[in-house]
């Protein structure tokens, strides 16, 4: 048996490699320091250590110091059941032990494109060469023993709440199903992939979606990370409708215990593997987006952030958000609220802050703004310019917009979006000095979702350096639009056609500001013919 100090192991921040690693087989490491603060140096740390694959126990590091046992059990939860939990405090590491090797690598795949964050702060998780901790004769381990105890009563009693059951493993018994079957009735706004992921997000990680027609209805498998938020999901969700009067959702359990997702596009994707092909030359799901389904508030642990392990429709997120009640109306137009509290108030008028005063416009905002929603009215705040009010159609475009725009850069800074208390932007009264700081655009022609049903609703992703064309006349050529974007002094990097529809082209400026700047200024460009130019976001790169 080997015996090594605990500091030999993995260097500060980081583990050895597992190809650098030169043993297999049972490891026993020390340090002749006693441990203190839960766990600061390990004395006895026992595991069995193998440097050949993937393991059940995994390694996490960057991990805030403040950061408590329970907060770090649920980044695992969704997975399935963690059974142990080793916190190196001093080192700003731990070691986490689910039940199974299977839970960990999907943990480890979901979390290499979607980084956690604890504390506001990103951890970093990998396999690490142990086979399982052996933590009984350490001290300071009964707050990480009772948090796991916790977080498994919890756990059992929502899936016997449920009529579910886990066994020894944490495997799931027979004739329980993660994968949910969901059709949308009445269907008059058209559904995406991204909004039934980021509605059922909402109880819990989503690893699956396959989207298909059948028997002229919309319908969808979903999987998720454990039957437990299924349940929840269904028990929810089932009846309710996604838009106002339409769109009715009707949840019940599949068949299947697991989907197999061959490609990643706009009617399949498997978040846990974002190397997937596109298949029938659609485009995969770019960075971008990526991140953005990975962020915090979209996709979201079932006892992340709450205190005492409130069940999983016990917290609020941004995005797409829903009432948690029987009876609550479109899931768009609410908040989930934690038990016991009343909803929170949510309002079409957003706050935008930290805007460049000698550039920015009330058109400008209008342009960048309208991507995600119908502006109504700007207001740029007459004594403090670097601030401005825009009132959206309505709060789901308002949440929408402040989701993508917030932070991103413009004019060279970093712009702040979100939501104001009012309720409406103010027009300037009669005779009022306003220098053109306030415009009502209610009445635009440019407006992208002013009709129902729009393809413009399937088409809103983040800012990205890649922008989408459309409406191009014939007689315009690549050149003619490489001359118009790079004109301004933009970077144009790459330009393709749509095979299939020269009428779209998709252009790659050289980052995601110019990107946004292009937007503003070459959106509804006069191409001549009688032709506008859209430009949006893209999805996709070249």
């Amino acid at each position: 048996m080997l015996r090594t100090r605990l500091t030999n192991d993995f260097q500060q921040g980081s583990v050895l490699p597992l190809s650098s690693a030169v043993l297999c087989g049972r490891t026993t490491m020390s340090t002749s320091t006693p441990s203190t603060a839960n766990g600061n140096d390990s004395r006895q740390f026992k595991g069995d250590r193998s440097p050949c694959g993937p393991s059940r126990v995994l390694h996490v590091r960057k991990v805030p110091i403040e950061v408590s046992e329970a907060e770090l059990i649920s980044l695992g939860v969704p997975f399935g059941r963690v059974t142990n939990l080793l916190m190196l405090k001093g080192k700003n590491q731990a070691f986490i032990e689910m039940a199974s090797e299977e839970a960990a690598i999907t943990m480890v795949n979901y979390y290499t494109t979607a980084t956690p964050h604890v504390r506001n702060q990103p951890v970093y998780i990998q396999y690490s060469n142990h086979r399982e901790l052996k933590t009984d004769n350490l001290p300071n381990q009964g707050r990480a023993q009772a948090a796991l105890q916790a977080v498994n009563a919890v756990h059992s009693g929502n899936m016997a709440l449920g009529g579910s059951a886990s066994g020894s493993d944490g495997a799931l018994m027979p004739g329980q199903s993660p994968v949910l079957r969901i059709i949308v009735e009445n269907l008059f706004y058209p559904v995406s992939l991204e909004v039934l992921h980021q509605i059922f997000s909402k109880f819990g990680t989503v690893l699956k979606i396959i989207t298909f027609t059948k028997n002229n209805q919309f319908q969808a498998l979903l999987q998720y990370a454990d039957a437990m938020n299924a349940h929840h999901a269904k028990v929810t969700l089932d009846g309710q409708n996604i838009y106002n009067a339409c769109c009715t959702l009707r949840v019940e359990f599949s068949k299947l215990t697991s989907l197999n997702v061959k490609y990643n596009n706009d009617k399949s994707r498997d978040f846990t593997r974002l190397d997937l092909p596109s298949g029938d030359g659609q485009p995969t799901m770019d960075p971008a987006m990526s991140a953005a389904f990975g962020a915090p508030g979209i996709i979201s642990s079932p006892y992340a952030g709450a205190a005492g392990f409130c069940p999983t429709i016990g917290f609020s997120q941004a995005g797409l958000s829903m009432h948690t009640m029987a009876g609550m109306g479109p899931l768009v137009s609410g908040r989930m609220t934690l038990h016991g509290m009343a909803p929170t108030a949510v309002h079409s008028v957003l706050l935008v802050s930290n805007l460049n005063p000698d550039s920015i416009s009330p058109h400008e905002l209008f342009i960048l703004f309208g991507v995600y929603g119908d502006v109504h009215r700007v207001k740029i705040l007459f004594n403090k310019k670097e601030n401005a009010l825009i009132q959206m159609a309505d709060a789901t475009q308002a949440q929408l917009a402040m989701s993508h725009l917030n932070g991103q850069r413009l004019h060279g800074k970093v712009i702040r979006v979100t939501i104001s208390k009012h309720q409406t932007v103010q027009l300037p009264r009669e005779g009022q000095e306003d220098q053109g700081l306030t415009k009502d655009f209610s009445g635009s022609p440019l407006h992208r979702f002013k009709k129902p049903g729009s393809k413009n609703f399937q088409n809103i992703f983040p800012p990205s350096a890649t922008l989408h064309l459309s409406n191009i006349p014939p007689s315009v050529t690549e050149d003619v639009l490489k001359d118009l974007f790079s004109g301004p002094g933009y970077t144009v990097k790459a330009f393709k056609f749509f095979q299939k529809d020269r009428k779209m082209a998709l252009i790659q400026l050289g980052s995601v500001e110019e990107a946004i700047q292009a937007l503003i200024d070459l959106h509804n460009h006069d191409l001549g013919e009688n032709h506008h130019l859209r430009v949006s976001f893209s999805k996709s790169t070249i």
